[in-house]
């Protein structure tokens, strides 16, 4: 009996390994699809300021150029006789 026993939790320590290292493949996977995400996310952020930095530029120079328009037009307006012939 004691031999049969000693199967048995010889069977149970080898489904048990087994289990651990399913698991632990599992945490594995996990672990690197996380590590994937982060290192997406990272350059994610780094290529979104970037495009919204240019972006921001684009913005200025037009908001520079539609001063710079408004006071032409406001010149123009107070002196009607620019636009005599």
């Amino acid at each position: 009996m004691a031999r049969a026993g000693g199967i048995t939790n010889a069977v149970n320590v080898g489904i048990a390994v087994q289990a651990d290292w399913e698991n632990r493949e599992f945490i594995s996977h996990i672990s690197l699809n996380v590590r994937r995400l982060f290192e997406f996310l990272v350059q994610f952020e780094a290529t979104t300021k970037s495009k919204l930095a240019s972006l921001n530029e684009k913005l200025d120079t037009l908001e520079r150029r539609l001063e710079l328009l408004e006071v032409q037009v406001g010149t123009a307006s107070a002196n009607p006789s620019l636009f005599s012939t």
